[in-house]
């Protein structure tokens, strides 16, 4: 058999259902995949013979094509069309199972069973893939960057420096920036720059996969206190090399250190000799006042910032960056350099043109728009009921409810009708401590879900 020869798609376009023609096309030749109907290394059609084909616009299928092309389902090599990547049969077989389609939304009150996880922070990613993000991603792809710097692209960081300098207020060099695979691990760069045993002082309460990097790595773990306004600075021990903090969005209160107390932090480490890591998630997404500096701007010689994508963009994204002090950056580039870039350069080159062409500020303006809404349903949803207390939402994608019942058998009365919430008490170092309560995120399902969501919550924290 010929390999050169375009196989023929059998795909049918539904426009009744309540999905994409881009979507419905990458699901459709997925399960093509999955069914051994379409072979690693088959020849498929150009997008212009398809699009004429079915009768679609050819940016539809473009569209579907890229999305294959970014999962590793096919390749187009210049002058040899599109195939199925020929490499694809090393995948195992559950790798090619076809996800579902997700079904029409459902009414505000469903009848039948129904599975809601309220994980907290997993921002809304449902407008994401608009003009302005596809042509970020079509542009990167079209025409990649020949290399790949251990530190990151240029354009990105240089793209990173002016989205915190529109952003947060932060002024800072691009030769100072990483690229990371996230906050996590942006951390974990980070803490392997310590030679031998350290003492990483963690809030507590605090985000629970950040709270394990240090433990995981080896490191002595010392939980310090915090309140309402974030982490108490009186006090702390004196022996720390790098305190984690959380000072625009405590974690899960969500409390914003003043800036007395910041000023009393950032001299206690410059006094301390102790590095300062901020952990600026959520930052962008604040409700209430204006967010103060980042810390990096009052002590950029004692301050590393992690910065992440997740919650503007899509953690899936997996792309973040951190700001080093001067003294530090040369030792974290040299140690990047070692392990590598785990950053693709595409994605880079994407982000990089989604941040230049000032679109991903304007997705922040219209998330912050559609979370205030989902914040005030949440908030009008507990205004009266008895037995549960709402803690102030002044940013971020969560909640924090404090229960007068047991908030383990909260958790588990959710569970049983489809809802996934958290305890409070997950977030602290030592449990015995924490308050009596639960946290769910309000940022990434449709109103008509979340009201539904909220009003089983509500029921079943309520004292009846």
């Amino acid at each position: 058999m010929r390999s050169d020869l375009v196989s023929s798609l059998p795909l049918v376009l539904d426009p009744e259902q309540n999905l994409p023609i881009p979507a419905q096309l990458t699901t459709q030749i997925r399960a093509l995949v999955a069914q051994r109907i379409l072979s690693p290394g088959d020849h498929i059609p150009s997008t212009r013979s398809l699009a004429k084909q079915l009768g679609v616009s050819r940016g539809s299928v473009v569209t579907a094509y890229d999305q294959l092309a970014a999962e590793g389902y096919i390749v187009t090599t210049h002058g040899s069309g599109t195939t199925i990547n020929p490499h694809l049969h090393l995948l195992k077989p559950k790798e090619l199972e076809v996800s579902t389609p997700p079904a029409p939304q459902a009414p505000k009150h469903p009848s039948g069973p129904r599975t809601v996880s309220l994980d907290p922070g997993v921002p809304d990613t449902s407008t994401l893939i608009d003009s302005a993000w596809r042509a970020s991603w079509r542009a990167a792809s079209s025409n990649p960057p020949a290399q790949r710097p251990a530190q990151g692209l240029m354009d990105l960081r240089v793209e990173i420096a002016e989205h915190l300098r529109r952003m947060r207020g932060l002024i800072t060099d691009p030769s100072r920036i990483i690229v990371t695979a996230g906050a996590r691990e942006g951390l974990t760069l980070l803490l392997r720059t310590f030679n031998g045993a350290a003492r990483i002082g963690v809030e507590s309460p605090g985000y629970p996969s950040l709270r394990r990097v240090p433990q995981v790595l080896g490191y002595d773990i010392v939980d310090l206190p915090t309140d309402a306004s974030g982490l108490v600075v009186e006090n702390l021990p004196t022996d720390l090399d790098a305190v984690l903090v959380t000072p625009s969005h405590q974690y899960p209160y969500g409390g914003s250190l003043p800036a007395d107390r910041r000023t009393e932090l950032v001299t206690w480490a410059e006094r301390a000799n102790t590095l300062l890591i901020e952990d600026d998630f959520d930052s962008e997404l604040r409700y209430v006042g204006m967010p103060l500096p980042p810390l990096t701007s009052l002590a950029a010689e004692h301050t590393v910032l992690l910065g992440t994508f997740s919650s503007v963009i899509s953690p899936h994204i997996s792309c973040g960056y951190l700001v080093a002090p001067p003294t530090l950056a040369p030792r974290l580039n040299e140690l990047r350099s070692v392990l590598g870039q785990p950053v693709s350069a595409i994605t880079q080159a994407a982000i990089a043109n989604f941040l230049d062409t000032g679109a991903l500020r304007r997705r922040t303006q219209r998330l912050r728009r559609v979370y205030r809404r989902r914040r005030a349903t949440v908030q009008a949803t507990f205004t009266n009921v008895d037995g549960a207390e709402l803690r102030p939402i002044s940013g971020g994608l969560h909640a924090v409810l404090i229960c007068a019942q047991p908030a383990d058998a909260v958790v588990s009365e959710l569970n049983t009708r489809g809802i996934a919430v958290t305890a409070l008490s997950k977030y602290w170092g030592g449990s015995s401590h924490a308050e009596n309560g639960i946290v769910f995120g309000f940022g990434s399902h449709d109103d008509d879900t979340l009201e539904w969501a909220l009003a089983e919550i509500a029921d079943a924290t309520s004292l009846k």
